[in-house]
């Protein structure tokens, strides 16, 4: 069985470090939407979506095409209109976010619709599911342990400190990758990697 965790350095990161990184374009299931994570409708109506395709490809690729894979830690980019939405305020009900699940690459378009339509009538927001490939280039990451909101303070020095010290900007939508189930994970001990796309400044 192949477990991408453990394969692609980009999803390794180290609590109080923070790394430069080129991520390789990957291939996700994304769904996107708005508004509150623990209220959201769309949020849970998602997840209710994702992980039913994840898991039907993940058994289509293992019986049909031999090849079995561990289903990957849910993903999310987040944005506002105010970046202080996430370090300072934490305002969610102001948050847009896009949820994905990486896929192989040997997953195709065809195997993508056939496992849509089998779950179809389980997963909310079907219509809306997509399979895209996300090239996302240079980086910085950084491991959060603890609860996700207490990610500001270290948002912050990524921020307005660690990426201008090296002479970047940041571009793109905050990335967060989500190490731990949060069901069964004690808020304390959370694993989640923070990245920040960026550009020479």
């Amino acid at each position: 069985m192949t477990d991408f965790k453990r394969e692609i350095a980009t999803y390794k990161a180290r609590e109080g470090r923070f790394d430069v990184v080129t991520v390789a374009p990957l291939r996700f299931l994304m769904l996107d939407g708005e508004g509150d994570p623990n209220t959201a409708v769309g949020y849970r109506e998602s997840l209710e979506t994702l992980y039913p395709v994840a898991y039907k490809l993940k058994f289509f690729s293992k019986k049909e095409l031999g090849r079995d894979f561990t289903v990957m830690p849910l993903e999310g980019l987040w944005w506002a209109d105010d970046p202080a939405a996430f370090t300072s305020r934490r305002d969610k009900s102001l948050w847009r976010w896009t949820l994905l699940l990486m896929m192989p690459d040997w997953i195709s378009a065809e195997h993508f619709d056939g496992a849509r339509a089998a779950v179809a009538a389980k997963a909310p927001r079907v219509d809306a599911l997509r399979l895209e490939t996300f090239d996302e280039g240079r980086c910085v990451q950084t491991l959060h342990v603890g609860p996700y909101d207490d990610e500001g303070p270290v948002l912050a020095e990524m921020h307005e400190r660690v990426i201008p010290d090296a002479g970047l900007a940041m571009t793109g939508k905050h990335h967060e990758i989500y190490l731990s189930d949060a069901r069964r994970t004690a808020p304390a001990k959370l694993r989640t990697i923070l990245r920040q796309p960026v550009r020479e400044a």
